[in-house]
């Protein structure tokens, strides 16, 4: 009878939810809904002092946006629980005494002074001290109430090897593996020992997580397999690198998914592209649903190489569902944007969300985008110029003064207004971007605005974009020596 494919996403409840965190979440969702299987969030808080308040509702409220369901799990119940470490404490001592009794643990009692000097077979690891002291004097430093640690005891001969899914055949020489600390002083597990007991018994038939753990897997298989305990299946993820030399960190402030979400990503479009770090599709796709995403992944498609980050990359990919947003949906999106922003309260907003919503990438462009409604400056004239038209300061200030002619009397309708740019293109024989370009310039003052200049006009109403042309005229007729 083939086995439930069942695994499992176990963050520590440290902070903000990293990209690489979320990238795990996300490939063991795709992987188990691929495969008609389950997948659980387990908390893994036995780091007391790494523990922060909240940091579980951060994960949940993330997996929530990016759409990770979970069939089990702290706040979904189910019948291998409870899902969070802390709660499971004395399932590990159990355990771990087990181990002791068998000959695949013991009690260390050394202290820090002595393990900051202790070498073993060349290189600074623990050197198995403890490990020939008799039962009579472990058993009596025990009843004395000697702090002390359970550790692992790794064979010194032979090697260990597992097959990983993804870089196939790993080999490990035991005498390379230092004796893990299964259970700390404080009587709480480490990670090295609580995941394999804890995926053992919630049947988790696939561990998925990063490659930095490719080299200390043999140390838990040789737990599984002192228990006499079913393996399972392993597929490591390699690394998110912010460049060719670091990889994304939590702890350098890189990548979290709240940030991101703040900066005004879509968490869709998050989702999307952190799915291509690291996996490959045998089609072109770049964009894709969740739905999508699940019926195409394959473990075959799972790199071997670091994928790097490229916000420019994720950036253009959200511009990209940003402009398949309903308009109402992308009103919003945009609206905490408009509030945060100089025009706050003092302009209709619809108007320049309509004009936006083609020309942002992420939300979080559009207070600089309207800055120029508020912070008209004197700008260099030599901005007027453009090589492609053949416009030199000279025929700017010609089409700038045509347009003013008459412009008070002059019906403040956009066709009337592209009408006149129309009479000004007759009147130099120019093609009509020449005009457009040099009545935005003059109208706004800035490179990138998020409309053409008859736009920005009907924005800005009659009064003002008259007086900010007649005052450009003036700037430009100075810089002239008119």
């Amino acid at each position: 009878m083939k086995k439930e494919v069942r695994t499992r996403f176990a963050p520590s409840p440290t902070g903000f939810m990293h990209i690489g965190n979320l990238r795990s979440a996300l490939y063991g969702y795709l992987f188990v809904k691929k495969n008609n299987g389950k997948i659980i969030l387990r908390i893994e808080d036995t780091d007391v002092e790494r523990f922060v308040e909240g940091a579980v509702e951060v994960i949940y409220s993330t997996c929530d946006q990016a759409g990770i369901v979970f069939d089990e799990g702290p706040r979904e119940g189910g019948p291998y629980g409870p899902y969070v470490q802390s709660e499971r404490k004395s399932i590990y001592l159990e355990h771990a005494k087990k181990l002791v009794e068998t000959g695949h643990a013991y009690y260390c009692f050394c202290d820090k002074e002595r393990l900051e000097h202790v070498t073993f077979m060349g290189t600074k690891r623990y050197d198995k001290h403890c490990l020939s002291l008799s039962k009579e004097e472990v058993q009596r430093r025990l009843d004395a109430g000697e702090s002390y640690v359970i550790r692992q005891n790794i064979p010194i001969e032979g090697e260990s090897s597992y097959t990983d899914l993804v870089f196939g055949e790993i080999t490990v020489p035991n005498k390379d593996m230092e004796d893990n600390i299964l259970i700390k002083s404080d009587g709480m597990p480490t990670y090295n020992f609580a995941h394999v007991v804890d995926d053992h018994y919630m049947h988790v038939t696939y561990v998925i997580r990063g490659n930095e753990y490719l080299s200390s897997t043999p140390k838990y298989n040789l737990l599984y397999d002192a228990f006499g305990w079913e393996r399972p299946e392993y597929i490591h993820l390699t690394q998110i690198m912010k460049d060719e030399t670091r990889k994304l960190s939590k702890r350098h402030g890189d990548a979290n998914f709240d940030d991101f979400i703040r900066k005004g990503y879509l968490p869709h479009a998050i989702v999307n592209y952190i799915a291509l770090l690291g996996w490959s599709p045998k089609s072109t796709q770049e964009k894709f649903t969740m739905e999508e995403l699940i019926e195409n992944f394959s473990v075959e498609g799972l790199s071997k190489s670091n994928s790097i980050f490229d916000e420019k990359k994720m950036a253009w990919l959200n511009g990209e569902y940003i402009k398949e947003l309903s308009f109402e949906e992308f009103y919003k999106y945009a609206l905490p944007y408009f509030e945060k922003s100089s025009i706050k309260g003092r302009y209709d907003y619809e108007p320049f969300a309509r004009l936006l919503q083609t020309r942002i990438e992420i939300f979080s462009e559009i207070p600089e985008k309207v800055k120029f409604i508020d912070e008209y400056e004197r700008f260099p004239s030599e901005k007027y110029e453009n090589q492609r038209f053949k416009i030199d300061q000279e025929l700017a200030y010609k089409i700038l003064n045509s347009y003013l002619e008459n412009l008070e009397k002059l019906d403040f309708k956009e066709d009337a207004w592209k009408d006149k740019v129309k009479e000004v293109v007759d009147l130099y024989q120019l093609k009509q971007g020449a005009v457009y370009s040099t009545m935005r310039w003059a109208i706004s003052g800035v490179d990138v605005t998020p409309g053409g200049f008859v736009e920005i006009a009907m924005i800005l109403g009659k009064e003002k974009s008259i007086k900010r042309l007649k005052q450009s005229s003036i700037w430009l007729k100075e810089d002239l020596g008119k």
